[in-house]
């Protein structure tokens, strides 16, 4: 049922190493914390699962000091303490490792390990004790590497480091694997065990994915809306209690359980139509790719892709690889230094502001709030941002067509909100999304480009969005799927390219699928 559970845990002093009692964190009308209990115990590994927008994030930074609740009791080995700051956090034993890692690239590991040193700087003490901490936690790293040469998963190492070179009583993971292999992920799993069963420190995984809460943890806290709604052993549980849980219903439709990562990969992309890609029109053409940085690095290396009407190539990698920079190329964002790119028998000036969507290619970009909506605007002035000419005359808006528009869309995408006149800072996460994936549909497009298209969501919003997404690639659009969620690429592509340090290394079909194989891909290894 599940590999978690740490080998010789019991025999390490179980007592609470925290204790958590009634944490309420309010953001205005907002509760992200309400009346919150949680407990860690020394050698164990505790998951916190839930949603995005659970209040998993707002806890653990009550823990590290980085929020002040505005009611609840904290003890810790304990005494009851309240912690004012990461600092004070820190000197109480609490660590974290977070999501988005804190390093200075120009750096070295050991300098980027000394950091936060209080007197006079020791190097060669300093390297050393890297050294012993990376042979004995099993994260073998150079202590005089460049952090910026570093993939993800050794600056992860870094960060865990700079966190055990305290001694901390109290880890804190946050998301650890959003930035790794799976191969990574399996790593430091087995580093979390080792740190448990040798020294009883306590643990908090922190997590939204259930493969992961299910093969490294104990026991498990599930969040959702701000409370508690389940706690219990790892032994007891498996991926169907704890996705009823989290979501607070039956869990059954194979989109939802890709969106929690509990899919059978011998399944992926069953429930997507067949396209026969060999014959089927080549829509979009990428060719050759190239964008360096003012540092020299390639951010994108002769990169070169096609993409046929109804197919859906999904694009996967380890964050941080080009992704990004392939995503802007296509919403006219950035002009990279060379390459070209083609909609049926047209080039499309690269560069050139707007050109790509005029050619037609509609963009659910990666970071929406950055380049997908403007939360200032209402929902009708958002559904016109890309072509204003459908509900203008003489380049003047007509407020009554802009808001007709919006209330059709509106109505087709289910988007739920006050009306057109809405802000869309008052949307949720998945109704904004809706409203990108609405403007963009109704262009009309050839190629659909969806970047990381479910972050950030909850499960409902991914079900609706992956189905859209599915739809698109029927009716015969050409869809370009760029998501770091292999679980997403597997359920919906019929081929995967693996992206790597800017370049495409990989690429196989939905029916020769081979997990071990891809995973060696995702992490760089030409095979």
């Amino acid at each position: 049922m599940n590999g978690g559970g740490v080998a010789g845990a019991e025999s390490v002093d179980s007592a609470p190493a925290v204790k958590l009692e009634g944490i309420t964190k309010r953001y205005g009308s907002v509760v992200a914390c309400d009346e919150v209990d949680l407990t860690l115990s020394r050698g164990r590994i505790h998951g916190v699962l839930g949603e995005n927008g659970a209040g998993k994030s707002t806890l653990m930074k009550i823990m590290i000091g980085l929020t002040i609740p505005d009611a609840g009791l904290i003890t810790i080995d304990g005494e009851r303490c309240q912690i004012t700051d990461p600092i004070d956090a820190a000197r109480r034993g609490v660590a974290m490792v977070h999501q988005h890692f804190s390093l200075v690239e120009p750096l070295t590991v050991w300098e980027n390990v000394a950091l936060g040193d209080v007197g006079r700087l020791d190097p060669p003490a300093v390297r050393r004790r890297v050294g012993e901490l990376s042979e004995h936690y099993g994260l073998a790293i150079d202590p005089d590497a460049i952090v910026g040469d570093l993939p993800a998963g050794l600056r992860q190492r870094v960060e865990i480091i700079k966190c055990l070179r305290r001694d901390p009583a109290i880890l804190i993971f946050d998301e650890p694997t959003s930035v790794l292999t799976p191969e990574e992920s399996e790593q430091l799993f087995s580093s979390l065990r080792d740190v448990i069963a040798r020294e009883g420190r306590a643990v908090a995984l922190v997590s939204h994915k259930l493969d992961e809460i299910l093969q490294a943890t104990d026991d498990v806290t599930i969040m959702r809306q701000g409370r508690v709604v389940e706690r219990m052993s790892i032994a007891d549980a498996d991926a169907s209690s704890l996705a009823n849980a989290m979501v607070g219903r039956e869990v059954a439709l194979r989109s939802e359980r890709v969106a929690l990562g509990v899919v059978d990969t011998d399944l992926a992309g069953t429930e997507i139509a067949d396209v026969d890609v060999e014959h089927a029109e080549c829509v979009l053409r990428v060719d050759d790719l190239t964008m360096t940085s003012r540092d020299g690095r390639k951010l994108l290396d002769g990169l070169s892709l096609q993409v046929r009407a109804g197919e859906v190539l999904g694009v996967a990698g380890v964050e941080g690889n080009g992704q990004r920079h392939l995503g802007d190329v296509l919403s006219s964002l950035i002009n990279p230094d060379r390459g070209t790119v083609q909609v049926g028998d047209e080039m499309v000036p690269v560069g050139t502001p707007g050109a790509m969507a005029r050619a037609g290619i509609g963009v659910i970009p990666e970071d929406r709030h950055d380049s997908g909506v403007v939360l200032g605007m209402t929902v009708a002035e958002n559904m016109y941002l890309v072509d204003p000419s459908r509900v203008s005359t003489a380049g003047l808006i007509r407020p009554h067509e802009a808001r007709k528009r919006a209330e059709q869309l509106i109505e087709e995408f289910g988007i739920s909100c006050t009306g057109p006149d809405a802000p869309m800072w008052s949307l949720s996460g998945g109704n904004q999304q809706r409203v990108v994936l609405a403007r963009e549909l109704a262009q009309d497009p050839k190629v659909l480009v969806a970047a990381q298209p479910t972050h950030g969501l909850d499960v409902g919003a991914i079900e609706y969005m992956t189905d859209r997404i599915r739809r698109a690639a029927e009716s015969g659009l050409a869809v370009l799927l760029i998501s770091s969620e292999l679980e997403e690429i597997l359920d919906l592509a019929h081929r995967i390219v693996v992206m790597h340090e800017g370049r495409i290394i990989g690429e196989m079909r939905r029916d020769d699928v081979d997990i071990e194989r891809l995973g060696r891909l995702i992490g760089g290894q030409q095979v």
